[in-house]
C-alpha cells in the first residue's frame, strides 16, 4: 500500500498526501522510492502544472528515515545503494518540468528535509511543531540522499556545518530567515500558498542570504579552505576524534563546492554507506531504538494526569524541576521555601532560561510570560489541597523527609503522590512512617535538571502500580527519559558514580595530578573528568552520600577521609569559586594549594590510558552487580542510566555494550589484576559466571 495518495485540483495542480498507514509519524520506508516514481510518471501523464507534497499527519511532514532500514544493510555495498537510490529519487523530482512544492506542517527532519530540500519551493507553518534540521550525526551518519549537497546552496556553507554538525532542529521563523524555506504562513492557509507557488512556475536559481564577511569568505577557495580548517579543528576538540560522521558531513560538504556534482553525490554516498557499518553507529542507533522501546513501557490508561505539581525546596534541584514541569509539561507549579527568597531565587532561575531563549527568538515575550505565570510559590502549604504530585527537593536528611510526608498527606488529597528527589536514602525508609505509602515513590533528577535527561524512577516494595505509572508519564511529559530501579542506597546511577569517583580520589592522594586525571577521563569519552564533576556537584553533597553507601553496601564505596579537609576549608567547588579548581571569570584552572591541604606530593607514575581503565573499571564493575541484584531491569536499561544519567561514552554503547565489546573475560582479567594492589577491584561474582560460562549481556 503506497504511503503516497494523489489528487488533480481544478488547476491541475496534482495534491499528493503522504501518509504512513498505521503509524503516527510518517518515515521514509522501504517502499518510498518506488511509490514516489508511481507518483511522478502519473503526474507527468496527466500533464500537471504542479506537484503540492503536503502531510497526512497532524503533527508532522516527515520525520526522517525509518532507521530500521539500516539494519537489513548487512554490507557496505547494501548502504550504499540505500543512498543512492535516495539520491536517484530526488534527483528525479528536481527534473521534472514543471515545479513541486513541499508544504510544511510539523517535523521535517532527516529524510524528510532531504524530500523537501529535493523540492523547488518549501512553505512551512509557523506553529511551534514545525521544525526542520538534519540531526543524522546524533545517529553517527550523515544525511545520504542528498542533505551534505543541497542544504549548504540553500543556506551557505558556515549554518550547513553548523545545522549538519550538531543535529540543529530550527524553527519556522529561523528557517525562512536562513533561506531554507521560500515561505512561513498560518497553518490554515498552508495549502493554500503552496498551490500558489505551483502554478508560479520553476523558480530562478538563488544565491543564500549571507552577510558580507560570509559571502567574501564562501565564494573563493582561500576563504572555504578557512572555514572547513576551522570546522574539523572544532570538531576534533569538541569530539577527541571518537566519532567519524561529523569529519565525514565536512568532507561531504566540501566535495558539494569542490568538486563536480556527480563526485559530490558519490563522496557523500560514500561516507554514508561507511559509518553505516561503523561501529559507532551502531552504538548510537542501539541508544535510539532502547530509548524508544522505553517509551512504550510503564504506559497505563488508568493512569490519572498529573495536570498539577508541587515543589519543595527552591534551591537549585528544586527550580530546575519546577522549571522542566511549569515549560515542558506545561503544568501549574507551586514551589515551598521555608524562606521568600527561596521562592524568588527559583523563579528567576526559569526567567534566565526563558530570556535566553527570546532573545534568541524561540519564543515570544507572550509566551515567556504565560510560562512564567504557572510558576507561583509560597513559605507555607497553601495551594497544596488540589496538587496530583509533590516534588521534595531538600536536604539528604532522613527524618526531614519523613516529616515532609506527614506535612503532604495532612494538607493534600488521597490521591497525591509524594515523589523524592533522594539521591541516596532508600525510599522505603523515607515511607516508613507514611499512611499511604502506595503513594509514595522515588524521582531522582540530575542536574541540572533542564539539561539531564535521565530521571531514575524508584518504588519501593509498597508502592503502588497506579503511582509508578503515573510518575513515568509525568517524567516524559517533562522531556524525560526515565528508568525504574530497584530500591536500594545510590539506586543505580550514583551507586556506579561512587566507585568511579572514588577512584579517581585515591589516584590524586597517591600523587596523580588533578588535571591529568581529568584529562585522562575526557580523553576516553566522558564530558567531563570525575574530579571536576565532583567540583560541580558540590564535594559536601558527595560526602553526604558516600557516608550512606558505606553504610548500606559495605566497605568498598568508603570515601577518602582527607576529603574532608576540603569541607572544612570551605572548599566545595564551583559554588564556592574553589574546590580541585579555582573558579575565576575567564575560567577555571587547577587550584595547586590544594595538594598541600590534603598532603599530596605529586608524583604521576600512571599513563592516561591507565588512569581511565582503573576507575571505568570499578564503574564496570558496580554495574555487574547492580545488574545481578535486580537494580535495573536489564542490561538497556543500565546502558541508557549511564549514558544519560553521567555521560557515560554513547559511542561505547554504555557500559554493558562496553563489557561485551571489551570481552567479560579481558574485564574480569583486568580486574584481578588491579585487585593485586586493590581488593575493591575483585571481579564481581556475576561477573567472573559469565565469563567462565562465554556469556555475553547482549
Amino acid at each position: 500500500m503506497s504511503v503516497f495518495s494523489y489528487q488533480l485540483n481544478d488547476h491541475r495542480v496534482a495534491i499528493v498526501t503522504i501518509d504512513v498507514p498505521g503509524e503516527k509519524m510518517n518515515t521514509l520506508r522501504d517502499s518510498f522510492a518506488a511509490d514516489l516514481e508511481a507518483i511522478l510518471t502519473q503526474s507527468r501523464s496527466d500533464d500537471v502544472t504542479g506537484l503540492v507534497f503536503i502531510s497526512g499527519k497532524s503533527d508532522n511532514f516527515i520525520a526522517g528515515a525509518d532507521i530500521k532500514m539500516l539494519d537489513s544493510a548487512t554490507s557496505r555495498a547494501d548502504a550504499l545503494k540505500l543512498s543512492e537510490m535516495c539520491q536517484q529519487a530526488f534527483f528525479a523530482m528536481k527534473k521534472l518540468p514543471f515545479p513541486t512544492v513541499a508544504a510544511i506542517h510539523g517535523a521535517a527532519l532527516g529524510g524528510g528535509l532531504e524530500f523537501a530540500m529535493a523540492c523547488d519551493y518549501r512553505v512551512c507553518t509557523d506553529s511551534p511543531s514545525t521544525k526542520l534540521g538534519l540531526p543524522e550525526v546524533q545517529l553517527g551518519l550523515l544525511p545520504g540522499g542528498g542533505g551534505t549537497q543541497r542544504l549548504p546552496k540553500l543556506v551557505g556553507i558556515q549554518k550547513a556545518l553548523e545545522w549538519m554538525l550538531t543535529g540543529k532542529q530550527v524553527f519556522a521563523k529561523q528557517a525562512r530567515k536562513a533561506g531554507l524555506v521560500d515561505d512561513c504562513v498560518p497553518q490554515s492557509i498552508l495549502l493554500d500558498v503552496a498551490v500558489r507557488l505551483a502554478r508560479a512556475g520553476k523558480p530562478k536559481p538563488t544565491k543564500p542570504k549571507l552577510d558580507k564577511l560570509s559571502q567574501l569568505l564562501e565564494s573563493n577557495p582561500f576563504g572555504r579552505n578557512i572555514i572547513f580548517r576551522k570546522a574539523e579543528d572544532n570538531v576534533l576538540k569538541k569530539t577527541g576524534g571518537h566519532y567519524p560522521a561529523p569529519l565525514a558531513i565536512i568532507k561531504a560538504v566540501r566535495a558539494s563546492v569542490e568538486l563536480d556534482e556527480l563526485k559530490a553525490y558519490k563522496t557523500e554516498a560514500e561516507g554514508f554507506a561507511d559509518l553505516v557499518m561503523s561501529e559507532v553507529s551502531k552504538s548510537l542507533r542501539g541508544i535510539f531504538f532502547a530509548t524508544t522501546e522505553m517509551k512504550k513501557e510503564w504506559q497505563s490508561d488508568d493512569a490519572t494526569p498529573t495536570s498539577r505539581v508541587a515543589v519543595l525546596g527552591g534551591g537549585l534541584m528544586g527550580a530546575g524541576i519546577a522549571h522542566v514541569s511549569a515549560v515542558k509539561a506545561g503544568v501549574p507549579v507551586r514551589i515551598k521555601d521555608v524562606a521568600q527568597q527561596g521562592i524568588s531565587n527559583a523563579l528567576n532561575y526559569s526567567y534566565k532560561i526563558l530570556s535566553k531563549r527570546q532573545k534568541r527568538r524561540i519564543m515570544s515575550k507572550a509566551e515567556l510570560q504565560l510560562a512564567m505565570n504557572r510558576i507561583t510559590g509560597a513559605t507555607d502549604y497553601s495551594g497544596f489541597k488540589h496538587m496530583d504530585m509533590v516534588i521534595e527537593a531538600v536536604f539528604e536528611d532522613l527524618k526531614l523527609k519523613q516529616s515532609m510526608v506527614a506535612d503532604v498527606e495532612r494538607e493534600c488529597g488521597e490521591h497525591i503522590i509524594f515523589a523524592s528527589n533522594t539521591s541516596s536514602l532508600p525510599i522505603g525508609q523515607i515511607a516508613a512512617q507514611a499512611a499511604r505509602p502506595e503513594n509514595v515513590i522515588g524521582l531522582h533528577y540530575f542536574s541540572p535538571v533542564e539539561k539531564m535527561p535521565l530521571v531514575e524512577i524508584i518504588p519501593h516494595a509498597g508502592t503502588s502500580e497506579s503511582t509508578i505509572a503515573r510518575t513515568v508519564s509525568f517524567a516524559r511529559k517533562q522531556g524525560k527519559t526515565p528508568i525504574v530501579v530497584k530500591d536500594c542506597a545510590g539506586f543505580y546511577v550514583n551507586r556506579i558514580l561512587a566507585p568511579y569517583v572514588n577512584e579517581a580520589a585515591n589516584l590524586l592522594l597517591a600523587g596523580e595530578p588533578i588535571e591529568k586525571i581529568d584529562q585522562a577521563l575526557v580523553e576516553f569519552g566522558f564530558p567531563v573528568g570525575p574530579l571536576a564533576l565532583l567540583d560541580e556537584v558540590g564535594i559536601d553533597i558527595g560526602s553526604k552520600i558516600a557516608p550512606i553507601l558505606e553504610q548500606e553496601l559495605g566497605p568498598r564505596f568508603k570515601a577518602p577521609g582527607a576529603f574532608s579537609r576540603l569541607i572544612d576549608a570551605k572548599r566545595l567547588g564551583r559554588k564556592t569559586g574553589r574546590g580541585f579548581y579555582k573558579y575565576e571569570q575567564k575560567g577555571k584552572k587547577v587550584d595547586e594549594s590544594v595538594y598541600d591541604l590534603l598532603g599530596v606530593t605529586v608524583s604521576p607514575r600512571l599513563n592516561k590510558q591507565e588512569i581511565a581503565n582503573r576507575c571505568v573499571a570499578q564503574m564496570l564493575n558496580e554495574a555487574a552487580r547492580c545488574l545481578d541484584e535486580g537494580i535495573i531491569a536489564n542490561a538497556r536499561d543500565g546502558d541508557i542510566g549511564a549514558i544519560f544519567g553521567i555521560g557515560f561514552p554513547p559511542f561505547l554503547g554504555g557500559p554493558f555494550s562496553y563489557i561485551d565489546k571489551r570481552g567479560i573475560s579481558k574485564v574480569c582479567s583486568e580486574l584481578s589484576t588491579f585487585a593485586t594492589d586493590n581488593p575493591v577491584f575483585t571481579p564481581a561474582e556475576p561477573l567472573m559466571a559469565m565469563a567462565q560460562a562465554g556469556k555475553q549481556y547482549y
